[in-house]
This record gives structure tokens, C-alpha cells and sequence, in this order.
């Protein structure tokens, strides 16, 4: 059976050797290590796959009586199971839905969440159920609530906001830290509100791009897990530029879940350590 242990603690020497050495004394073989240390806050982290047959509590207990304080994350590397949040556009869910169709990410899709009906009929043609959960006449807190309730029917790992157009409040985002999944293009905060490609026609930009993050508090300034940019011209208007935006966003997004869902990725502070 495989394994992978993520472990953080303050750096010192010896720690590979003893961590190797638990490993070894419950007959798990290392696959896969990689290690970094942050010197300016004298961090340790280590990420290790690991095959054999053990308790993973009694190893988890021994690396902590070898380690003192850390923080160890087991996985056991099955598909993560995700509620994916939506509004109206439809690039990121479709291209989700048909990597979850063919199993190319570590993910299975359990529901999709909307605050409009547009894209139910895509949702329902992969057998996936589709919650609508409209915002009119209603607060941000009950709608929040109503969110809630749906969510208590499904086990997940992750929430995946799929371009969800709504600002989540602090106490709903403190409920699921750091299991959080947003996309955005990154012309934030330089051009915030509605229509940014046609903010950025308007001042000619030269590239344009996206961010996928873990969400925070603080909006759109989450852990960063993954960001990509392509060129554009003088020759590009704002619907070509809305167009190629949406081709990275939904690439940006697909591999910063690969990497969350593989367990490549450290939250540390308001950043993010990635053994890809």
C-alpha cells in the first residue's frame, strides 16, 4: 500500500536519518523524497511517498516522539473528493467535468454548486447532481447557510470555486481553511470589477494570465499554488483577449489541483511550498 507523509518542523540536523529511520523500523520503503528548508524561519519541510504495510497512527505517533513539534499530513493517495462552485461561465467546469469524466486528475466531482441555473443542463449530461442556490431576495449569511446545508450531504476533501462569482464571507471561509480552491485572472488588483479584458484592451497590456489560490480573508490574495501568462498585441481585441483568458484560466486551475491533489502542496503562511 503507498503512503505519503507531509511534514513540516523547525529545521535541525539529523532529521532525514531519523525520519528515515521510523520509516525503515515499520518496514515502509521510501519512493519518492523531497525535502526544503526555509533558513530565514529555520522550516523543515518534507514530502515522502512511501510503500509497505503499516499503522499509520503508530508512525505518525513515532515521528512526532522523534520530531517534537511538527505537523504531519498522511495521505493515501486515493482520488480527493470535491464540490465544485459555479456561476455562469462554463470553461472551467467543462473542462473539470470531462477531466473527471476520464479520471486525468486525482479528483472525483461529487456535486456542483450554482448560484444561477445556466449551467445545469452541462452538469446533469455527466450524471453529476447540480445544487441551484439563487441569491435573490435573500442575505449573503443565508445564502451561505443554504450552501451549508447542501454541503452537509456530501463528504469532501476540497471545494473548487470554477469562476463562482460571489465574495464568501470570513466565517464561512474559516470553516473550510485552507481546503478553499479559487481561480482568477490576474489582472487583479490592477483591474477590478466587471469586463477586465476590456479594462485591459484599454491599456494595451502585453500579457495576460491567471492565479489559482487557496482562499483567505484576505480576497484574492490567498497561498498561490499556480499561475501562468500568455503574450498578446496591439492586434488582439477585448473578446480575443477574453478568449485566451479563459483558456489559461481553466489550464491554471487544472494544474494547481493536480498539484493539491497529488498532496504536492505546503500552505505556509500566506505562501505556498510545492515539490512538483
Amino acid at each position: 500500500m503507498n503512503f505519503t507523509f507531509k511534514i513540516t518542523c523547525t529545521d535541525e540536523k539529523g532529521l532525514v536519518y531519523r525520519i528515515s529511520e521510523v520509516l525503515l523500523e515499520n518496514g515502509l520503503n521510501i519512493i519518492k523524497n523531497d525535502e526544503f528548508v526555509d533558513s530565514e524561519k529555520s522550516l523543515f519541510f518534507m514530502r515522502t511517498e512511501v510503500a509497505g504495510i503499516a499503522d499509520p497512527n503508530k508512525v505518525i505517533a513515532q515521528l512526532k516522539d522523534q520530531l517534537g513539534d511538527c505537523e504531519i499530513e498522511l495521505s493515501n493517495n486515493k482520488p480527493k473528493d470535491v464540490v465544485v462552485f459555479v456561476t455562469k461561465e462554463h470553461h472551467c467546469l467543462s473542462d473539470l467535468l470531462i477531466r473527471n469524466q476520464f479520471k486525468d486528475l486525482n479528483f472525483n466531482i461529487l456535486a456542483v454548486v450554482g448560484n444561477y441555473e445556466n449551467l445545469r443542463e452541462l452538469t446533469e449530461k455527466f450524471q453529476i447532481p447540480f445544487h441551484y442556490i439563487s441569491t435573490e431576495n435573500i442575505t449573503r449569511d443565508e445564502h451561505e447557510n443554504l450552501i451549508k446545508e447542501t454541503l452537509q450531504n456530501y463528504e469532501f476533501d476540497y471545494l473548487v470555486l470554477a469562476k463562482f462569482m460571489r465574495i464568501l464571507s470570513s466565517d464561512f471561509v474559516a470553516n473550510f481553511k485552507g481546503k478553499i480552491i479559487n481561480i482568477h485572472h490576474s489582472f487583479l488588483p490592477a483591474f477590478i470589477g466587471a469586463n477586465p479584458y476590456k479594462q485591459a484592451f484599454e491599456r494595451g497590456v502585453k500579457i495576460i494570465g491567471a492565479t489559482a489560490h487557496f482562499v483567505t480573508n484576505d480576497l484574492d490574495e490567498g497561498p498561490i499554488i499556480y499561475q501562468d501568462i500568455i503574450k498578446v498585441s496591439h492586434s488582439k481585441t477585448a473578446k480575443d483577449l477574453a478568449k485566451l483568458g479563459r483558456d489559461v484560466e481553466k489550464n491554471v486551475l487544472a494544474n494547481a489541483l493536480k498539484l493539491v491533489f497529488e498532496d504536492k502542496v505546503f500552505i505556509d503562511g500566506n505562501k505556498t511550498i510545492i515539490f512538483e
